[in-house]
């Protein structure tokens, strides 16, 4: 009889190599740090291996775990393509789309009813998904991701959508005249917004001291309201709270209707270090409503890149 693999070890095997933290892996499973750590040795008992090791730059794969994590990952591949096969032969008309819950509050939902009224033969569900694990839960036709650069390239079954910048904002009532700092250093007396829970690194884009510094503020950053995700801290930033980091999508249309003002100028801006893609299974290559659907979120995205 084959023997079988603890499959709880392997589910927290794959959060904790993707965030490379133990803790963000517990938070994205719903789990204790201990129960994570747990599942993880009784993999590595059932390997017979060292699957993980510790490090200054967080959690890194041994030789053992990067040959795990390239047999898991076909395995997952393989069972979302079987999924959407299976989903493809019924061909449901539905068009079941996930992506962040930021993107689709800020940009993706007020845009959906122009799509709807063009192809009213088309259902949309869209579902909001934070992790891997989520996404392939819900057996979704499309998926919006906000990923790396690296992992950045138009394929077959993936296209490109927005390069973002990184640069802070406000509500106008919060700038003198309502309009960007002329002195930049004025910012380190503004109540300052933070995306992201203490210890998790986002990028330099994200960091308030690499801005001071960048600015020439000299005053130290001073505590500030923290919010796990950006969505909430831009609801905080509508509501008067404080000066956000915000990427330019999410915060296109708040700008052009003149509820947030940029901050500082935007010579200031910073490039992001991540990028949205939009992707869908290679057994939905030729169904008609994801490529609808792809083609018009690309020229959307063009659209609103060209504003």
């Amino acid at each position: 009889m084959r023997a079988l693999p603890p499959f709880d070890g392997l589910i927290a095997f794959d959060a904790a190599l993707r965030h490379r933290s133990m803790t963000l892996a517990a938070g994205e499973l719903g789990l204790t740090q201990s129960a994570i750590s747990h599942r993880l040795k009784k993999l590595e008992s059932f390997v017979g291996a060292r699957l993980l090791d510790r490090t200054g730059g967080g959690l890194l794969p041994t030789a053992a775990g990067v040959t795990l994590a390239e047999g898991l990952g076909r395995i997952l591949d393989e069972m979302a393509e079987l999924r959407a096969r299976s989903r493809a032969s019924v061909r449901p008309q539905t068009l079941k789309i996930g992506l962040g819950s930021a993107l689709a509050n800020y940009w993706l939902a007020r845009r959906l009813t122009a799509f709807a009224s063009a192809y009213p033969d088309i259902a949309i569900e869209l579902c909001i998904i934070e992790s891997d694990v989520q996404a392939r839960a819900l057996d979704l036709d499309v998926q919006i991701r906000w990923i790396p650069k690296a992992g950045a390239r138009a394929t077959s079954t993936q296209r490109l959508l927005f390069d973002e910048m990184v640069f802070p904002v406000a509500i106008p009532s919060l700038l003198p005249r309502g309009r960007p700092l002329r002195e930049p250093h004025v910012l380190g007396t503004l109540p300052i917004l933070h995306k992201g829970l203490v210890g998790r690194n986002d990028g330099a884009e994200w960091s308030w001291p690499v801005w001071f510094e960048r600015l020439g503020v000299m005053a130290p950053v001073r505590g500030g309201l923290r919010f796990d995700n950006l969505g909430t801290a831009l609801a905080a930033a509508l509501q008067g709270s404080g000066v956000v980091l915000a990427r330019s999508l999410l915060v296109h249309d708040a700008l052009a209707e003149k509820q947030l003002c940029r901050v500082v100028a935007s010579n200031w801006d910073m490039t992001s270090s991540k990028t949205h893609v939009i992707r869908w299974p290679a057994a939905l290559a030729n169904d008609r409503r994801v490529a609808l659907f792809v083609d018009w979120v690309v020229k959307e995205a063009a659209t609103t890149s060209l504003q």
